[in-house]
């Protein structure tokens, strides 16, 4: 029997010798209170249970445990010598709990977020709104970068939870779509392409120099992707309010997210440019680290998100 095996045989063997945890809690409070049916009641279990599973103890342990009498029940002394032995794995027990749970609230006291400036700028806000009020205590910080930022923090446990926009979940990351976006052409209303009376063209798209997001960004992915990777930059940005502003300003010609210009298309500082040939939808999605499914907080948060 190799050493492996060994041990797991003496923990299967030490796990039918030894009762549970519930069976010697009984047995101290039938010592404390002198009574089966006061330890069962304590317990939340009735009296011919309580003394069902004494019983049981007793043949686990080839030893009487308890004398039962119309006047109450009292340890034998085998039961009194358990009974010693009880409370220390009992208190042994109880330690083990307080430290699991302060390892549990260290956890649970905060949540690492990184998501990629779209989602962090448009949609977290309200989602981190509705997690305080389900989690006042828990503290929250937010990395906002691109997608390939995201990712990068992830796996290097820097975060415990993500969001990104691109076409693809990247290496090393499980995910859930949570919501679909599209991307819109927009630019300022004194620009040449808010009077055209025909959509937009991939090939003129492709051949105009555009105010962009920059490379990493799941914007940018999606674009380039569309256009073959022939998107043609006049200048890029590392967020999305900055690419927007450079729009608003006049400069030229503008990929964004739908999400993100709903404001300024109803006020008419940006004006929408329909496509003809070219769809520009993806998803957003969750992500976090490939096999550890998100806990605590980071669960509380995916819920919400899907909602």
């Amino acid at each position: 029997m190799t050493e492996a095996a060994e041990g797991r045989f003496r923990a299967g063997s030490l796990a039918h010798r030894v009762p549970d945890l519930g069976a010697l809690e009984l047995l101290l409070a039938v010592a404390r209170l002198g009574s089966l049916g006061g330890a069962g009641r304590e317990l939340g279990i009735t009296q011919p249970a309580a003394s069902s599973r004494i019983r049981s103890m007793e043949r686990q342990l080839g030893v009487a445990l308890v004398d039962r009498s119309p006047r109450g029940s009292r340890l034998t002394d085998a039961g009194a010598l358990v009974t010693d032995w009880a409370r220390r794995v009992v208190e042994a027990a109880e330690a083990f709990d307080v430290g699991a749970q302060a390892l549990r609230d260290r956890r649970d006291s905060r949540l690492r977020v990184a998501a990629s400036m779209t989602i962090a700028e448009y949609l977290l806000p309200g989602w981190l709104l509705a997690l305080r009020a389900q989690r006042p205590d828990t503290a929250v910080s937010l990395l906002a970068g691109n997608s390939a930022a995201v990712a990068e923090r992830l796996l290097a446990d820097e975060a415990d939870l993500g969001f990104v926009e691109g076409l693809s979940v990247p290496t090393g990351l499980d995910s859930v779509v949570i919501a679909h976006d599209s991307l819109i052409v927009v630019t300022a209303p004194g620009h040449v392409w808010s009077r055209r009376r025909r959509a937009l063209e991939a090939s003129e798209l492709a051949a105009t120099p555009l105010i962009l997001r920059e490379k990493g960004s799941g914007t940018r992915q999606v674009l380039d992707a569309a256009l073959g990777g022939l998107a043609r930059p006049l200048i890029e940005l590392s967020s999305t309010t900055a690419v927007k502003a450079a729009a608003v300003s006049g400069a030229g010609p503008a990929v964004l997210s739908e999400l993100a210009v709903g404001e300024e298309l109803s006020m008419r500082r940006l004006v929408r440019i329909p496509l003809a040939d070219v769809s520009l939808a993806r998803d957003l999605r969750a992500v976090w680290p490939m096999g550890h499914r998100p806990v605590g907080p980071a669960r509380d948060l995916l819920s919400l998100t899907r909602g």
